[in-house]
């Protein structure tokens, strides 16, 4: 966990199910995410995988990490997208991350047919889906931060 009033580096993944494109990705009409809730704003949210980049270590590395503890699975393909700033209110309290941003698939094909993992993080308990990238277009869902729309 992190302190109040600390900037967090994190590292999130964006994996997408579409079809491949001969020569390169067609853009996926799912998304892979993790649902999180706030109680104070009774709002459910969505955000891609990932976690806390820890000292001495790589974002890319923090990644593969991530995703082995969370769910188990290995990732391939894996592409930097670019940085994201992220200044927020959660559960009351104000947060500020640095998001290295890295666009992946599962090395795995079964993850694609699953609709939805549950996992632990720290001691909280999450669940991990798909969800059509249009629910959070249209505004039906809330996915954060709002910058990642840039790279859907």
């Amino acid at each position: 966990m992190h302190k109040e009033g600390q900037i967090r580096l994190l590292v999130l993944g964006l994996i997408r199910d579409g079809e491949k494109s001969q020569g390169g990705y067609a853009k996926g009409d799912r998304i892979f995410i993790s649902e999180g809730y706030d109680p104070v704003k009774q709002e459910t949210f969505y955000r891609a995988l990932g976690g806390g980049v820890d000292f001495g270590e790589t974002s890319e590395i923090a990644l593969k990490r991530e995703f082995q503890e969370e769910i188990q699975a290995e990732l391939t393909n894996i592409r930097y997208l670019g940085c994201l700033e992220n200044i927020f209110v959660f559960n009351g309290k104000p947060g500020h991350e640095i998001i290295q941003l890295y666009e992946c698939d599962f090395a795995d094909p079964k993850f694609y047919q699953m609709e939805q993992i549950p996992f632990a993080e720290g001691d909280r308990k999450k669940t991990a889906l798909w969800v059509d990238i249009n629910r959070f277009k249209s505004g039906e869902l809330r996915l954060v931060p709002e910058q990642f729309f840039d790279y859907l």
